[in-house]
C-alpha cells in the first residue's frame, strides 16, 4: 500500500517506487539506507552502552523533519501545500519546531548531512511564499505551539555554512517581514509583540503577553542572525546597524540585583514578586536560572553584565548547586520538564529542556574549560542511556539527542550564525566524520576512559592547538585532531582572551 497528500493517483504512482523488489529485499535496502546515513560518523573504543546511545541518538536526529513532497508523473518534484491548500512545484519538509532545533539539530544536518538541509531549507522558502511567514513549528503547517523567531538561525546558519538557496532575495525579504508581522491566526508565527520589542527593546511583562522574557532574548539572538546575514549579502549599512543594535536587546531584562534574567514593565520596571525558581510566566518551560543564559551571540556581554568571569562562574556553578526546588504555580502543577529536573537531580540545570543545555559549554567563554568537560562528561553519562528509561526529557524533534552526539564529538554549536562550535571533550578514543564533500576528519583520544575525561593537550593537524572552539570551514576541510587525555584538569590550557569562542560585544568593540 502506499499514500499522497496530493491524490489517489499520486498515491498510485507513488507504489511504484518499490519497484517489483521482494519484502526481504526491500527491508536490506532500508538496512543499507540507514546504515550510509549512520556510517558517516564511526565511533571507535567505547563499550557496547556507548555505541547503542550514540547510534540511537543519531538515528533520532535523522528522523525529523519529514519529507512532505511528492514525484509526479513526469518526474517533477512536487507537494501539497499546508499553506493554502494547492499543489505545487518543489520541496517540503514538516514535523519540526524550531525553538528546539535551531540549536544543534539543523547546525548537525549543515555539518554532516548538507545536500538534506539544502532541499529542507528550499522547502522554508516555498512556506514563505505560500503562506506569508517562515514556520516556526510546522505540523504540517503553521502550529501555534512554543515562542521566538529562531527560523532566522536556521534559514542563516545554512546559508553563511554554504548550504544556499537558490532565491535569497527572497530569503532575507521573508526574515525582515517576519521581524514586523505577527500571523494573524497562529501568534508563534512571526513575532508576537514584535511593536513593542520594536519599540521599547523588550516584550513587557505587563501587557497580557505571555512567556515574554523568553521572546525578548530569543528576538535578539535572530536580530543578531539577521545582521550576519544583511552584513553577508552587504546590504545597507543603516539596515545591519539596525539589527545590531536590536542584537544588544538582551541587556534591557538583565537585574543587576539577582544577576539574572528578569520580566520588565512597560514603564521600564522590573516584575514584581520575582522568583528565580518559578516555571514559565515570562519564561517558556523553564525559570531564570535556565533562561538567564540565552545570549548564544554574545556571552562575553553577559559575563561583563554579571561583573566578570569570576563571579559568571560563579553564577553558572550556581545552577548546578542550587537544589531542583521549583515554583510551578504558572501552571498549576509539575509539568513533565519540571518532573525530569527532579528526577535527575543536578541541581537546577534541566537538560530535558532545551534553553539551558548550551550552558556547560559556556565555561569555554570564561576560560575556565575544564569544568564544561567536567559536566558534559557527567550529562553524558548521566543523562543518556541506552535503556527504556535512559532519556533524560523531550526528545523534541532531534535536538536532546543531537546534542549528545556533538559532545561524544567534544564540540557543540553554541551560537549557529558563527562558523564556531565550543570545545567539550569527547567520549570516544576514536571518531572518524566522513563529510559530504569527500574530506575525512579523524579524532583521536586514545588515552580517553572514565577517568580520564579532561584535554591535557590538542593538535589539530600536527599544530598545538589551545583554543576553545573549532571551526566549520576546518572541520570540513578534514584531518586530524589528536587529544591528550588526563584525570586531572589542565587549568593552564584555554585561558588566554584569545582562546575564547565568538562574541559580539567584542566585534562591536574592535
Amino acid at each position: 500500500m502506499s499514500s499522497s497528500f496530493i491524490s489517489l493517483e499520486q498515491a498510485l504512482l507513488n507504489l511504484k517506487e518499490l519497484g517489483d523488489d521482494s519484502f526481504d529485499a526491500l527491508v536490506q535496502e532500508g538496512r543499507d539506507a540507514w546504515n550510509e546515513a549512520l556510517g558517516r560518523i564511526e565511533v571507535e573504543g567505547g563499550n557496547l552502552d556507548q555505541y547503542r546511545t550514540f547510534y540511537s541518538c543519531l538515528y533520532r536526529s535523522l528522523l525529523f523533519p519529514r519529507k512532505f513532497y511528492e514525484i509526479d508523473k513526469t518526474g517533477q518534484i512536487v507537494h501539497y501545500s499546508p499553506y493554502n491548500g494547492e499543489v505545487l512545484p518543489g520541496y517540503m519538509y514538516t514535523d519540526t519546531g524550531f525553538w528546539d532545533t535551531f540549536r544543534c539539530l539543523f547546525p548537525l544536518l549543515n555539518l554532516m548531512y548538507p545536500s538534506v538541509n539544502k532541499e529542507i531549507q528550499e522547502g522554508l522558502i516555498n512556506a514563505y511564499k505560500e503562506s506569508g511567514f517562515f514556520p516556526e513549528w510546522a505540523s504540517p503547517g503553521h502550529r501555534g505551539c512554543m515562542v521566538g523567531n529562531n527560523s532566522a538561525s536556521v534559514l542563516v546558519d545554512a546559508y553563511l555554512k554554504g548550504v544556499k538557496v537558490e532565491d535569497v532575495e527572497t530569503l532575507y525579504k521573508g526574515l525582515i517581514y517576519g521581524t514586523e508581522h505577527v500571523h494573524p491566526e497562529v501568534s508563534s508565527t512571526g513575532r508576537q509583540g514584535y511593536d513593542y520589542y520594536n519599540r521599547l527593546g523588550y516584550v513587557p511583562y505587563d501587557v497580557g503577553i505571555n512567556e515574554n522574557a523568553a521572546r525578548t532574548l530569543e528576538y535578539a539572538y535572530d536580530d543578531w542572525c539577521i545582521y550576519r546575514l544583511a552584513k553577508e549579502l552587504k546590504r545597507p549599512k543603516k539596515e545591519a546597524e539596525l539589527f545590531a543594535k536590536r542584537a544588544m536587546n538582551y541587556r534591557n531584562l538583565f537585574d543587576p540585583e539577582s544577576k539574572l534574567m528578569r520580566g520588565k514593565n512597560a514603564d521600564g520596571t522590573f516584575q514584581s514578586p520575582f522568583s528565580p525558581l518559578k516555571w514559565g510566566d515570562a519564561f517558556t518551560e523553564g525559570n531564570s536560572w535556565h533562561y538567564s543564559w540565552s545570549v548564544f551571540h554574545d556571552p562575553q556581554g553577559l559575563i561583563d553584565l554579571m561583573g566578570g568571569d569570576e563571579m559568571f562562574v560563579m553564577m553558572m556553578d550556581s545552577v548546578f548547586s542550587v537544589p531542583p526546588l521549583y515554583d510551578d504555580s504558572y501552571y498549576g502543577f509539575p509539568i513533565h520538564e519540571i518532573r525530569e529536573m527532579t528526577v535527575m537531580n543536578m541541581g537546577n540545570y534541566a537538560h530535558g529542556n532545551q534553553p539551558v543545555q548550551h550552558l556547560i559549554y559556556l565555561y569555554d567563554y570564561a576560560k575556565q574549560p575544564w569544568k564544561a568537560q567536567y559536566w558534559v562528561r557527567q550529562v553524558m553519562d548521566r543523562m543518556y542511556t541506552p535503556t527504556p528509561d535512559g532519556y533524560c526529557g523531550d526528545e523534541d524533534n532531534g535536538q536532546t539527542s543531537a546534542w549528545y552526539v556533538f559532545s561524544a564529538l567534544g564540540f557543540y554549536p553554541v551560537c549557529p550564525c558563527t562558523d564556531q562550535y565550543a570545545v567539550g571533550a569527547p567520549l570516544f578514543k576514536k571518531a572518524t566524520l566522513h563529510f559530504e564533500n569527500g574530506k575525512t576528519l579523524v579524532i583521536d583520544a586514545p588515552d580517553n576512559g572514565i577517568r580520564n575525561l579532561y584535554i591535557e593537550s590538542m593538535k589539530v593537524n600536527g599544530q598545538e592547538y589551545t583554543k576553545n572552539y573549532l571551526t566549520h570551514s576546518a572541520l570540513q576541510n578534514g584531518g586530524s585532531i589528536e587529544i591528550v587525555m588526563g584525570s586531572e584538569p589542565n587549568k593552564a590550557r584555554g585561558i588566554s582572551p584569545e582562546d575564547a569562542p565568538y562574541s559580539f560585544s567584542k566585534e562591536v568593540k574592535d
